[in-house]
């Protein structure tokens, strides 16, 4: 759409017209801005153009569950449709993920991930990024994690040309023997899924929102492996975390780098095999 419509649209759905925008960055193909409206309020805008491309339905239904199931910050949703999705903007100051930012986060993925919920899955499916992510409702975490996680993105990233045969052979032959790796949790954890660097905004000291979400019920231990894929936290998140929850041995050893896998075939599917080494490290690491 183009902006004219845009604003068109954002002054019809929510009763005061638009007095200043500002790009925001988004991918994806899809259009970011930042809007103030004549009432005051500052949002954050993301619109598709076309029919390809993410639903942001989804999107706008995963911060909304994540606000009304947790205490998580997280930006309110005004409104979430297919190709438009409007939220809060989050003011934040651009700032480093210091130690003290990591401790802060330590405190609400704790908290999010204390509460024990019904299964594993969700009660829909959701997305990674612009791809899907399936949820059916599970009674275990290992078989589902195999399934619905690292089959389920490996397979097509091979289908694709992405990820060489030889390599889902190998991630197939893990996928046999994961019961001889990964734990289930004492019960399915709410994820956010999706936290690396770009999705967590900083003021000062403290978070101040997350955003782009992932969300499933799954075992903690995934969430906390994707924050090292790309050094999102470090020592000082760990420390806190696991003084409120502590971890099985063996996550630092092996599981993080098992779970992220899973990561790192989302990034295959999207960017290419220059992250296919990864998983070659991993699987060799385990004579695979």
């Amino acid at each position: 759409m183009n902006d004219g419509s845009l604003q068109a649209r954002l002054k019809t759905a929510l009763g005061s017209p638009v007095t200043e925008t500002a790009p925001l960055p988004v991918g994806f193909g899809l259009t970011g801005l930042a809007v103030r409206l004549d009432d005051g309020r500052h949002l954050a805008v993301k619109a598709r153009s076309g029919e390809s491309g993410p639903s942001l339905e989804i999107e706008g239904y995963m911060l909304g569950e994540l606000a009304r199931l947790s205490d998580l910050p997280v930006p309110h949703v005004y409104i979430a449709e297919a190709d438009l999705l409007v939220m809060d903007f989050i003011e934040n100051d651009g700032g480093p993920i210091t130690p003290a930012v990591e401790r802060d986060a330590a405190r609400l993925l704790s908290a999010l991930h204390a509460t024990p919920r019904e299964s594993f899955g969700y009660a829909r499916d959701t997305l990674i990024g612009p791809l899907a992510q399936p949820n059916p409702e599970s009674s275990l975490w290992v078989p589902f994690f195999r399934d619905h996680r690292l089959l389920h993105m490996a397979r097509p990233a091979q289908d694709e040309g992405r990820l060489p045969a030889a390599f889902l052979s190998r991630i197939e032959r893990l996928a046999e023997r994961l019961d001889d790796y990964l734990l289930e949790p004492h019960f399915p954890s709410l994820l956010h899924g999706d936290l690396w660097t770009g999705n967590v905004l900083v003021d000062g000291s403290r978070i101040a929102g997350f955003v782009d979400p992932a969300i499933s019920c799954g075992h903690p231990e995934i969430e906390l492996a994707f924050t090292t894929m790309f050094g999102t936290f470090g020592d000082a998140f760990f420390d806190t975390y696991e003084g409120l929850a502590p971890l099985e041995p063996g996550f630092h050893d092996l599981r993080r780098d098992l779970y992220n896998l899973y990561p790192t075939l989302v990034h295959v599917r999207l960017f290419g095999e220059s992250y296919v080494s990864g998983i070659d490290r991993t699987l060799a690491r385990l004579g695979i």
